[in-house]
């Protein structure tokens, strides 16, 4: 069951959330997972289409922050250089970034059988977090026909969250992780939207801090911080490249006011992409026109950015349920925790 800040009574920020309060309220994105949970195996893969289309053939503008780098990706060499996103973006454990990668090519070469042929080859984006104290990551469960499968599941409207797809075996700041989701709704040249899905595994226990001031302290203070977080936004305000990476860069103010300090062992990436903008494989034109947002008008998004993403990683530990994973280590919700201090009011 999907549970967000609202119904704890806590709210991010002060922009208005969209109807789904995920990134699927970017029109056309789509968000599938392949849920694998069978004794010590406990992970999956979460799918994030940009649109619904051949996104080799009209790719989307986007970009990346790195920021801090103890992460393993694939990708986003290409897309800082060309500043576009080719396929659906993976998100999956560490040990499995490989198998991903070459799933999204198998996949894309069926779509286009031209590629690495009469036209160039395909740049494939998977990002990563390591769920091996809840899953047996040695065992490298994830296959190519899971990675298809989050694929084949991806869909419009509500975004299921907490312990699914790649966030099956995660931990956030000594709690349950996973994935979580956030939007706002946004005016710049009419209604349009930023969203935000993470892939929530990052924090040292104790370190959270809840939007109205409280700590929660699952009593795992030994633990160091260590960890990861994948940040996926999209919007469909008219953004260049440049523009994304400064909208990118702002999910660290989000992770920030979580009470992380990305610590030496935490890989914290984003990837960014609009929606406003679409790059045709086959362009034939010497010139195209770009639309893109005045600049003077971009704080919007920043903020937006922030909000979603603090929003995101909360609604992914609020939608987690107590997980015991490989060799029976647990983690407690964070639902559950407030839920308990509500009790002793």
């Amino acid at each position: 069951m999907t549970r967000t800040v609202g119904d704890f009574g806590l709210t991010c920020g002060i922009l208005p959330t969209g109807a789904n309060n995920a990134i699927t309220d970017v029109p056309g994105v789509r968000v599938g997972h392949c849920t694998l949970r069978n004794g010590d195996i406990n992970t999956g893969v979460t799918a994030i289409l940009p649109h619904g289309g051949n996104i080799f053939r009209n790719k989307v503008i986007a970009a990346s922050h790195v920021i801090n780098g103890f992460g393993k990706t694939v990708g986003l060499t290409q897309v800082q250089e060309l500043g576009t996103i080719e396929t659906p973006i993976l998100l999956t454990n560490t040990l499995s970034v490989g198998t991903c990668a070459t799933a999204l090519i198998r996949d894309a070469i069926r779509l286009n059988p031209d590629i690495g042929r009469s036209t160039g080859t395909v740049n494939p984006v998977v990002g990563e977090c390591n769920d091996g104290p809840l899953n047996d990551i040695q065992a490298l469960a994830i296959s190519e026909e899971h990675a298809l499968a989050a694929l084949a599941d991806a869909h419009e409207g509500a975004v299921e969250q907490g312990n699914v797809g790649a966030g099956t075996g995660m931990s956030c700041f000594g709690f349950k992780g996973g994935i979580g989701s956030a939007s706002r709704k946004i005016a710049a040249g009419g209604e349009r939207h930023l969203g935000v899905l993470v892939l929530s595994n990052f924090g040292k226990s104790g370190d959270l801090v809840l939007p109205d001031g409280r700590r929660p302290d699952p009593g795992q203070s030994d633990r160091a911080e260590r960890g990861s977080i994948m940040v996926i936004l999209a919007t469909d305000v008219p953004l260049e490249h440049r523009q994304l990476e400064r909208v990118a860069r702002r999910t660290g103010a989000g992770i920030a006011r979580l009470g992380s300090f990305w610590g030496h062992g935490s890989g914290d990436i984003a990837i960014a992409f609009s929606t406003g903008n679409m790059v045709d494989h086959d362009e034939a034109r010497d010139l195209v026109p770009l639309l893109t947002l005045n600049e003077a008008r971009i704080d919007i998004l920043l903020r937006a950015a922030a909000e979603a993403t603090q929003e995101a990683v909360l609604n992914s530990m609020l939608s987690a349920q107590a997980f015991t994973g490989r060799a029976g280590t647990r983690r407690t919700s964070l639902a559950d925790w407030l839920r308990d201090q509500a009790e002793k009011r």
